[in-house]
């Protein structure tokens, strides 16, 4: 366990807020990984051929060659092992995108975007970031009026795929699935200072009576079961990854009152958050 307050946040450099690139298990980027971390930015990535094994936020991924993901900023992940996995990948700033792709990322991303790609699809995504490969040497250095109308066709390309995946398994509504995201999304944001349903139904203009039908619908949770859990999978991330004090992530978490935040853990995930913390440090060791 790393001996610090805080998880690993891997940052963009700010002075071009795109990076792309092709990625094998000897990329730096990619022995970064190895540690668990997290990104203050948006990250793609394209499976080419061989196996990635992934955890994202305690969920362990095993994903093969015609893969394609998008991991969402404050997502903690690590990359387990390579498994003659090769790839490729791309960082980037939301505000590089168009407003549309914008509005599209927002509804889709609530963890990670996964999607299994066919031969044609992967063709195409393939092709897209060889195009942003070639822009420097093609362009003379001057390509981001061009590398961000590719970088956006990708991510809108990627959100009809997860849209379309989601509605052939589960018989859902466009509708409904954009609401869904879109609270997700905005818990993942707010979770620290508000709690209760009714403070993102006013900011979905939505009833609270519809948030929820539709949240049981899509997920099978209510409102609040999905608050809480964004609550107590950060909780486990920072008594997991870090060494702050249980009143230090009561704080952060936006618990005043510690007491009250060791007894909501406890009730939630069957122990206290120090045993929690005594646990999961034997199994690492």
């Amino acid at each position: 366990m790393p001996k610090n307050n805080s998880i690993t946040l891997n940052t963009m450099d700010y002075r071009s807020g795109i990076d792309v690139g092709i990625w094998d298990r000897s990329t730096p980027g990619i022995i970064k990984a190895l540690e668990p971390h997290r990104h203050d930015h948006y990250t793609c990535m394209l499976i080419e051929a061989g196996k990635l094994e992934v955890v994202f936020d305690f969920n362990h991924l095993e994903m093969s060659g015609g893969t394609f993901f998008v991991s969402p900023p404050g997502q903690v992940h690590q990359i387990l092992n390579t498994f003659g996995a090769t790839g490729y990948y791309v960082s980037f700033e939301s505000h590089h995108l168009t407003k549309s792709a914008q509005e599209s990322l927002w509804k889709s991303v609530g963890d990670t975007m996964l999607i299994v790609l066919s031969n044609i699809e992967q063709e195409w995504f393939r092709a897209i970031f060889d195009s942003m490969l070639k822009l420097p040497d093609l362009n003379a250095g001057i390509y981001r009026q061009v590398e961000e109308p590719l970088l956006s066709a990708m991510v809108e390309q990627a959100t009809v795929l997860y849209h379309k995946s989601l509605i052939n398994s589960e018989s859902l509504s466009v509708r409904s699935i954009s609401i869904s995201k879109e609270f997700m999304n905005l818990v993942k944001s707010n979770f620290r200072t508000f709690k209760r349903p009714s403070e993102y139904a006013e900011k979905l203009n939505i009833t609270v009576a519809h948030l929820s039908d539709t949240l049981k619908k899509v997920t099978g949770l209510s409102a609040s079961q999905i608050i809480q859990k964004e609550v107590m999978n950060e909780a486990q991330r920072l008594l997991y990854y870090s060494e702050a004090s249980i009143k230090e992530i009561s704080y952060q978490l936006g618990y005043l009152d510690t007491k009250y935040f060791v007894r909501l853990f406890t009730k939630k995930s069957g122990c206290s958050p120090s045993e929690y913390r005594k646990i999961f440090a034997k199994k690492s060791d």
